[in-house]
């Protein structure tokens, strides 16, 4: 091995662990999704959101093989009357969390095909384009 191939592979290797600090990295917990009222078509989705790595992660849509549309929603108060609105994405910064909650962000998953006791997996799509499934469970509020 010459001097100008150590040099590249010296190179490669001091550059790997920066490649791999240098991305966000999605973590989904408590992951759950309350059964919907009867007569309702649409049940809602609840997780905390962390970013284990050294870049933001941004969240741009959700996806489910268990529901006919996925959608990622806010509720805000707006002159006393709560009022629910489409998020075109979430960001959460390199280290931080973000909360899906009653009242607040959350899932809004139409058309559901899950039952309670069953778990979900919910696909959600980055920025960057990775992809990150997570499994929810359909169970009843604490």
């Amino acid at each position: 091995m010459n001097i100008l191939q150590r040099g590249l592979i010296l190179v490669l290797v001091a550059a790997l662990p920066f490649s791999a600090r240098a991305a966000g990295e999605l973590v989904v917990e408590s992951a759950w999704i309350p059964p919907a009222p009867p007569g309702m078509a649409m049940y809602a989705g609840y997780a905390t959101l962390a970013n284990r790595g050294d870049a933001d992660v941004v969240i741009t849509a959700a996806q489910s093989p268990q529901f006919d549309d996925v959608s990622i929603h806010e509720t805000v108060v707006v002159d006393g009357v709560s009022k629910m609105r489409a998020l075109d994405a979430i960001t959460i910064p390199a280290g931080g969390e973000a909360t899906l909650a009653p009242g607040g962000r959350h899932l809004m998953l139409m058309e559901p095909r899950a039952a309670i006791g069953t778990k979900v997996d919910i696909v959600f799509v980055l920025a960057d384009g990775r992809r990150v499934t997570a499994g929810f469970v359909v169970r009843e509020r604490d």
